[in-house]
């Protein structure tokens, strides 16, 4: 992951898989687990699977790398005892990744898989965060399970609280796999609980034998990050962005019943600069994308 971070100028990341199933007629998202259950059915692993075939097919044909992650966003220790579902889903997930991965059409196409976990709480309610330590120790059980899968990497995303965020890193960093820590924030450029990305990293960053790979921002639109306000420094560290279609903030868009996109041109306008201008060399989508949002910024990519 160091190598194809420093050999790339620009890495694809998939679009919104959750938000696009839990709109699918097709697939039912389970209760606790969203989509990580799906795997084990023959017909909704098919589904999601043609979901993640669309990124990585746009990825493919424009010859770029692309990250992929694995359907395990909720599949916590606490969630998955708490469920009838096998207590190896986040092991089967990076298998399930690996067979999508090494089907014929994408063995010429560079393929990496993010082992995903999220917050242990509602991910728009920084006051429901865990502490550090306790964050450190609820999520090493998960993401000991995402290493003995066999990913090439790990990371947590849509985190509200830099505390958490802290005990995830630690976890993560005892297991010798890169990682990324990836935030939510606010309009104002800010992490939900109200730090500033500066501190959030400097925090994180500090004491650490081996820092994350880097720190992302995902579900929050690009001109979220007020990036024209944020110290130079953030800039060394934030390597990519994974953007909501809709500019709306996400209590207007949490559990809404129509799908909220802005105008892919403008999104794809908003991602492209942040990439010309101040370097993220990731970008990818969250809530409200598709293929068309990862195509829009492959087709306007070059100066």
């Amino acid at each position: 992951m160091k190598q194809l971070l420093a050999n790339n100028p620009f890495i694809l990341m998939e679009g919104a898989i959750v938000e696009r199933l839990r709109r699918s007629a097709q697939v039912h998202l389970h209760d606790t687990l969203a989509n990580a259950p799906l795997i084990h059915d023959p017909v909704a692993r098919e589904v999601m699977g043609d979901t993640y075939r669309q990124y990585m097919d746009v990825a493919r044909r424009a010859g770029l790398p692309i990250l992929v992650l694995t359907p395990t966003w909720r599949a916590n220790k606490a969630r998955v005892e708490a469920s009838d579902v096998s207590k190896s889903i986040n092991v089967d997930a990076v298998a399930y990744m690996k067979d999508l991965r090494d089907a014929s059409p994408y063995r010429d196409t560079v393929v990496r898989i993010g082992g995903l976990i999220g917050c242990k709480n509602d991910c728009y309610r920084p006051e429901e965060g865990l502490s550090a330590s306790d964050a450190e120790d609820f999520h090493a059980w998960q993401i000991q399970q995402l290493v003995e899968g066999g990913v090439d990497f790990l990371i947590a995303q849509t985190l509200p609280n830099v505390q958490e965020a802290l005990g995830i890193a630690r976890a993560m960093e005892a297991t010798g796999v890169p990682y990324i820590i990836s935030f939510v924030i606010s309009r104002d450029g800010l992490v939900l609980d109200g730090s500033r990305l500066e501190d959030a990293i400097d925090l994180i960053d500090s004491g650490r034998g081996s820092p994350p790979l880097g720190y992302m921002i995902n579900c929050a639109y690009p001109s979220f990050l007020c990036p024209e306000e944020q110290p130079q420094a953030v800039f060394s560290r934030l390597i990519g962005y994974q953007a909501n279609a809709s500019s709306l903030d996400h209590h207007e868009l949490d559990n809404s019943a129509m799908l909220k996109a802005d105008d892919v041109n403008e999104w794809g306008d908003w991602m492209l600069d942040l990439h010309r201008r101040f370097g993220m060399k990731i970008l990818g989508g969250c809530c409200g994308t598709g293929r068309e949002h990862l195509q829009y910024i492959v087709d306007h990519l070059s100066p």
